[in-house]
């Protein structure tokens, strides 16, 4: 089943802070996160920018009560992709009509929209909220979305037809867009990161790479993000977090790293590496592949790569 993410630190309301000796607008540890909710200015300086959302999102819950969180405040709650910081905080409102005060959008219903609910937090569902944003984000992200909740749904023993969540919601917006998201998603990628290359790649004219491909070479078994067969060459998405935060371990993992791909190189033809920032700009991840000897076998669809030049989370 799929729960609720917790807020990523506590909230305290404005009554909590002053019963605990604090006034949140003469106390400079505390922040602001919405109006009469407050957290420590260091713990909330440290979060990424999507926990940081997150947090806006449960704030806005404790604040306005009984609401469903759709779009992307129902990725962040749902552990769902998130990119960036969002700047508005997202509702359902399946009967009233669609409105925005403030820094809340919300979204009119139409047609059927399956809820989760935890703790007193409402969301649309994995599928909904995936369909939701993959007719509202830049397709590369909306891919991502859906990757990340065909992933978790067969996780838990479940399948999806998207389209079929679609004509329940009884709407056309994004039509084209949640068509192309709906063919090419997979619960196979296993990061934002090689969703949005995968995409890259495909509007690069390459070759669609064969996904998550293990190796046995040299008495170990190692796996590829990216494989294409035909010219005998892997490609890996690095992406952030990937090593971990204690230094000592950040180095074994390194290591183990590096022996892994010189393994794999002595037995490919060759292998392309490359990073969020790459597959964002395009040309950079383009010359990597190329240099490792792959070649476009269809045309450029420049009109799906202009979607990258300046990608940023919905506004």
């Amino acid at each position: 089943m799929s729960l609720i993410h917790p807020s990523p630190l506590t909230l305290l309301t404005s009554r909590e802070s002053e019963a605990m000796g604090r006034r949140p607008s003469s106390d400079p540890s505390l922040i602001r996160v919405r109006h009469g909710i407050y957290a420590e200015r260091s713990e909330w300086r440290a979060l990424p920018p999507w926990h940081r959302y997150l947090a806006r999102v449960h704030a806005a819950a404790v604040k306005l009560g009984g609401v469903v969180f759709s779009h992307e405040s129902a990725a962040a709650l749902l552990g769902l992709p998130v990119f960036g910081e969002p700047q508005f905080i997202h509702l359902l409102d399946p009967v009233g009509h669609a409105r925005r005060f403030g820094d809340v959008i919300v979204h009119a219903g139409c047609g059927h929209r399956g809820i989760t609910a935890s703790a007193g937090v409402a969301a649309t569902s994995l599928a909904d909220t995936a369909v939701d944003l993959a007719r509202t984000l830049p397709p590369a992200y909306g891919l991502a979305v859906a990757d990340a909740a065909l992933r978790r749904l067969e996780s838990e023993g479940r399948a999806v037809d998207f389209d079929a969540v679609a004509d329940r919601q009884h709407t056309t917006r994004g039509k084209r867009r949640l068509a192309w998201v709906a063919e090419n998603a997979t619960p196979v990628a296993e990061s934002p990161g090689e969703s949005v290359s995968r995409a890259v790649i495909g509007w690069l004219g390459y070759e669609p790479p064969e996904l998550q491909v293990t190796f046995a070479f040299e008495g170990s078994v190692d796996r590829c993000d990216f494989f294409w067969r035909r010219w005998n060459v892997a490609g890996e998405s690095d992406g952030y977090g990937k090593y971990p935060t204690d230094p000592a371990l950040a180095r074994a993992a390194l290591l183990r790293e590096k022996k892994r791909e010189e393994r794999l190189r002595r037995s490919l033809s060759d292998m392309a590496r490359w990073d969020w920032d790459d597959a964002h700009l395009v040309e950079p991840l383009n010359q990597k592949l190329h240099a490792a000897g792959l070649r476009p076998v269809t045309r450029r669809n420049e009109a799906a790569l202009a979607t990258m030049w300046a990608l940023r989370p919905r506004r």
